[in-house]
This record gives structure tokens, C-alpha cells and sequence, in this order.
């Protein structure tokens, strides 16, 4: 059997094709024990077994694998379900013992046991399922998302991941805080509220948070306004405009606190997420793929760092309209008689989406020629999502070149400009 797996090129392997003679390892994870199935050369079902999820099941599980490697002689595959989930971290233990790792897609493994269906739905029946998927695997079509190896990841890209996602919940935190924050504000003072257009914004917080109870902000002195850290002039100005005139709702006794807490909360979470950024751009520096695609027009620190974390490793893909499905940007064809429509497909990573559309959104703003396209697409009827997905589409395409050959990204339009001057001016 011919291994596609291998050759020069990274971006080009990604395709699986599983050898005869090998021992095949099913995990049907679950979030405290999990179910394996371990079957032989000779396809045939040689243990089974639950497997508690700690340190004595993990023994367990690479010495029964280790008996019969020593037994048979011939290569591991293990095909676990729901890969960097609940599986964590036997997963990354399973790459480091040198065995091969598939990620078996839950979507396509429930629709494997439709067309083959089974008498019941058991871990022990879903266990061999991945079994019988990892044995037919050389003749079904579409492999990459049917079962896909799971290469090793550069440790810069781990961490980034972990960072980026931990980012991105504390952003989400904060707008939840800072939300909750301005309807208290409004329900105790809404000339204090309306005091900042910038709710979150430092010299706001730190105003709230100077006083433990939110009345006595009515009677803060200038001289100390000014001695709080970001706050200058200006703001200082302003709020002694709303003292003259300012006034606290009875609810501000008890929900006063909670606002100067929420306050606190947001400062925290700022802090918090500029460190991460600032972690985040120490590893983008390190990291090659990202200063290849930071190079692009528009792709900023945030949306380059969480599309470099969410690929981790160029060699999951095999061309480059497997990258483009990843990243959301080819929508599947959906439809029917005379109706035309698109769906989402199911493999796309949904944070490495949202991050390409945002970075394509800033893209438009930055280079002519991507802004021209877009409107071209506007004109066509096609409405604001669907043109930016179809310009994503084509970004894709130059970023598989680029890393393909190594290339940082390059505006046609500014290089033309550049040769029209040099021509200008005389030697």
C-alpha cells in the first residue's frame, strides 16, 4: 500500500492511508473512564477494556499496547475520538510513545454507524466501530476528514493556543462585567454613567473605584482627581461639571458596591489580557507561520495569533481547499431545484472563522485592489458576509503559496508604484 503521507513538501501530506499489518487501537473517550479496543494484525478483536482516566489507567493502557507490540512486531495506530478534548493528555502521550495518532470526527463516525448500524449505542459498541472505520479506511474517499493523522504541533504553536483561547475568554468576561456595570450605572446615576463615552476606558474606573462607597464621588477634590493615575485635565474638567448637579438614585446603597466591584473586576481583566498579548506577541515572534502571516495587510497580532494557534501545524492538510474549509472560507453548495444557496461545513473551526473574517474586513481597508474585488462581489447581490468569505476564499489561495514557498506577502499595487518611481528618477 502506497503511504502518501510522506515527501518533501510539508503542506502536501495530510492524506492517510493505514498499512496492513499493524495493531489498531479504538478509544471511545469519555470525561472520567473511557473504553478501548485494541484488535490485532489479523483484524480480529484481541482485549478489551475500560480505562480510568489517571495516572494507573494510563499505565494500564500503554502495557497492554506494549505486550502486544513486543508480540506481533508491527506498528501501533491509535484512533481516538475526540482528540485534544476529554482525551488530554493521553493524547499527547500516545505521540510521544511514537505511536501514530487519528482523530476519529464524531460527526463522521455517527454517520458510519448509520449506514452500518449496530443493535444498540454502547461505549463498548463505539469502541469497535473506530475499529471497523480505521480497517475500511483505504477504501473510502474523502480520508483527510474521515480519520486525519494528528501530527505533532511546534511547542510555541501549544502554548499559543492555550493563550489565545484564555484571551479570548477573559475579552469575553469583560464585556460581560462592563455590561452588567453600565445598567447598574444607569440605574443609580445616569449622569454618572453618561459621564464617559468610553465606559471602559481608565480614567472612568479608576475614578469609580478611588472611593469605597460611589456616593462620596460627589465630593472628591480636584487636586485628587488629578494625582490619580490617567487622569488628566480634561476628565478632571468634566467631573466637577457633573458634581455640581449630581445626584444617586436610592439604590445606590446597595448596588454602589457592586458597581465599584465591577469596576475593580474590569481593571483586573485589562491588566490580565494586555500580559497575555504580550505573551502572545513573544511567541508570534518565534513562530514562522505567523510572521508569515502577519505580513498580510490587516491581519493583526490578536487574528494572526488565534488562525496560527487554531492550525497548529501545516501538515494536517493535505491542499489548500482543505485549509480554506478549516478557516470557513468555501462554503458548501446547498441547492435544490431552482433555489441557490451555500451552508457552513462541518469541519470548519469556528475561532479560526471569526478571526479570518475580522483580519478580511481590515483587509479591505488596506489594500485597493481586495477592496475593488469587494465591491465587485457587493454589486453582484452577494451580501456582506458572502463577498468577505469569497475574497477569504482567495487569500487563502496566495497564503498556501507563501508558505509553501516561503514568501512574505507582497502589495502588487505599492510594488508597481515603487518601479514607476525608481524609473522617475534618474540614475
Amino acid at each position: 500500500m502506497v503511504d502518501e503521507t510522506s515527501g518533501d513538501n510539508p503542506v502536501t501530506r495530510g492524506v492517510l492511508f493505514v498499512t496492513e499489518g499493524q495493531i489498531t487501537v479504538g478509544v471511545d473517550v469519555g470525561s472520567h473512564m473511557h473504553r478501548v479496543a485494541i484488535g490485532t494484525p489479523e483484524k480480529k478483536i484481541a482485549e478489551e477494556f475500560d480505562l480510568p482516566h489517571n495516572k494507573d489507567g494510563f499505565e494500564r493502557f500503554f502495557g497492554r499496547i506494549t505486550h502486544y507490540e513486543k508480540t506481533y512486531q508491527v506498528p501501533v495506530v491509535v484512533a481516538m475520538e475526540g482528540f485534544n478534548g476529554y482525551a488530554r493528555p493521553l493524547d499527547r502521550m500516545v505521540q510521544k510513545k511514537g505511536y501514530r495518532l487519528l482523530n476519529v470526527n464524531n460527526l463522521k463516525l455517527r454517520r458510519f454507524k448509520e449506514i452500518f448500524p449496530s443493535p444498540a449505542k454502547t461505549d463498548v459498541i463505539d469502541a469497535r466501530k473506530i475499529l471497523e472505520l480505521v480497517r475500511l479506511q483505504p477504501l473510502l474517499t474523502d480520508q483527510e476528514v474521515i480519520l486525519q493523522e494528528v501530527h505533532e504541533v511546534p511547542k510555541e504553536h501549544q502554548i499559543l493556543k492555550r493563550l489565545t483561547r484564555r484571551c479570548r475568554q477573559l475579552v469575553c468576561e469583560k464585556a460581560a462585567v462592563l455590561n452588567r456595570m453600565q445598567s447598574d450605572l444607569h440605574a443609580v446615576s445616569p449622569e454618572l454613567a453618561g459621564l464617559a463615552t468610553n465606559k471602559d476606558g481608565l480614567a472612568f474606573l479608576r475614578f469609580l473605584t478611588c472611593r469605597e462607597d460611589l456616593r462620596q464621588l460627589e465630593r472628591v477634590q480636584k487636586r485628587t482627581l488629578l494625582g490619580i493615575k490617567g487622569i488628566g485635565e480634561g476628565f478632571a474638567g468634566k467631573v466637577k461639571e457633573w458634581q455640581k448637579k449630581a445626584q444617586f438614585s436610592e439604590e445606590a446603597e446597595y448596588a454602589g458596591p457592586m458597581i465599584i466591584e465591577d469596576a475593580r473586576r474590569i481593571l483586573e481583566l485589562k491588566e490580565r489580557i494586555k500580559a497575555l498579548d504580550r505573551q502572545i506577541g513573544d511567541l508570534c515572534e518565534r513562530s514562522g507561520l505567523a510572521g508569515i502571516v502577519r505580513s498580510i495587510p490587516g491581519f493583526g497580532l490578536t487574528c494572526t495569533s488565534e488562525i496560527v494557534a487554531e492550525i497548529g501545524s501545516m501538515d494536517r492538510f493535505r491542499t489548500e481547499r482543505s485549509l480554506a474549509m478549516y478557516l470557513g472560507m468555501a462554503p458548501l453548495d446547498n441547492s435544490s431545484g431552482k433555489r441557490r444557496g451555500t451552508r457552513h461545513a462541518k469541519q470548519v473551526n469556528i475561532r479560526a472563522r471569526t478571526a479570518m473574517m475580522t483580519a478580511m474586513n481590515r483587509h479591505i481597508l488596506r489594500v485597493e485592489e481586495s477592496e475593488r474585488y469587494y465591491r465587485k462581489k457587493r454589486n453582484e447581490g452577494k451580501k456582506h458576509n458572502q463577498a468577505i468569505r469569497s475574497l477569504g476564499r482567495h487569500m487563502v489561495r496566495v497564503l498556501w503559496s507563501m508558505i509553501r514557498d516561503g514568501h512574505f506577502y507582497e502589495n502588487r499595487e505599492v510594488k508597481n508604484i515603487m518601479e514607476v518611481v525608481k524609473e522617475a528618477i534618474p540614475a
